[in-house]
């Protein structure tokens, strides 16, 4: 009998819901815990949220939307969808911070949506509108252009923690693939036909692909603060760039990128000559977790 009462103590006194399942393993059902959306040390969330990965599926849609308009040989329409991907990629990050919905999930969605937008994508219409006319050398320029896509994603997901955040390793993908989509684009819209500039074409391809697997740094623009006050020069140029891309947006667009990327290798003569550091890799190991990343 006291055996028994002892018995009633124990169970009455034990906390009830998950925490009883997790003193005994065996009546574990294996549901999540309440709490295991939140995020914990600074860990991504493992949710899934509508409003950011909403982006990224328009951003997919997008890039897949350029790839049927070119086989239609709709290629303006390409260069154009590969824009307005860019665009909706640049938000769907943006919007996550600003709503603090973070996640796991988005995260790899966005590498995913990224490699058929800025990898596959421009490869395919770039091959479809000129390169093919190269046999061979024109689908190797585009499969350059589509590996050096999928090495860049690899390699900024497993370098995102020690690379200095003002600086890109490499050519981003949307920047390549805005280099290649205007290139097209402002041919197109000149009304010259891709098998009369196939060498030219293969020639943007392959830069743009190999400019993605190097290790020159290009600027993020990630410094720039929106909260800061800025002199009054600064809007009225904002103003006259947002008025030059509506006047002729292929033109513009391609010379921007273009300028873009020849930036990042005119940044790395410059650190060359005057003997500075031309790597974007974080050198410092004060950090426990650092330990053995420079080795």
């Amino acid at each position: 009998m006291a055996r028994n009462v002892s018995r009633l103590h124990e169970q009455r006194g034990r906390p009830r819901g998950r925490d009883a399942f997790d003193e005994d393993p065996s009546l574990d059902p294996g549901l999540p815990d309440p709490g295991e959306d939140l995020p914990r040390g600074g860990r991504r969330r493992r949710g899934i949220y509508l409003l950011p990965n909403s982006f990224t599926a328009a951003a997919l849609f997008a890039g897949f939307y350029a790839v049927v308009m070119a086989m239609g040989h709709h290629y303006e329409r390409s260069a154009t969808a590969i824009f307005a991907a860019m665009v909706l990629d640049s938000l769907d990050g943006r919007v996550a911070r600003l709503t603090h919905t973070q996640s796991e999930f988005g995260a790899h969605f966005d590498s995913l949506a990224d490699m058929v937008s800025f990898g596959a994508a421009p490869a395919l219409v770039m091959y479809q509108w000129s390169l093919h006319s190269l046999g061979k050398l024109g689908w190797l320029a585009a499969f350059v252009y589509c590996a050096g896509a999928a090495l860049r994603l690899a390699r900024f997901n497993t370098n995102i923690g020690v690379v200095d955040k003002s600086y890109f390793q490499g050519l981003p993908s949307p920047a390549a693939a805005g280099l290649v989509g205007g290139f097209l684009w402002v041919l197109s819209d000149a009304q010259v036909r891709g098998a009369d500039i196939a060498w030219g074409a293969f020639a943007v391809t392959a830069f743009a692909g190999m400019s993605m697997v190097t290790n020159v740094p290009f600027y993020s623009f990630k410094a720039v603060s929106l909260r800061r006050s800025v002199p009054f020069i600064t809007l009225f140029l904002i103003v006259l760039l947002i008025g030059l891309i509506a006047y002729r947006p292929p033109a513009v667009l391609f010379g921007l990128f273009f300028l873009y990327a020849l930036s990042g290798y005119g940044l790395y003569l410059w650190r060359r000559l005057h003997g500075g550091s031309v790597s974007v890799i974080s050198t410092s190991t004060d950090e426990p977790d650092e330990r053995g990343l420079h080795g």
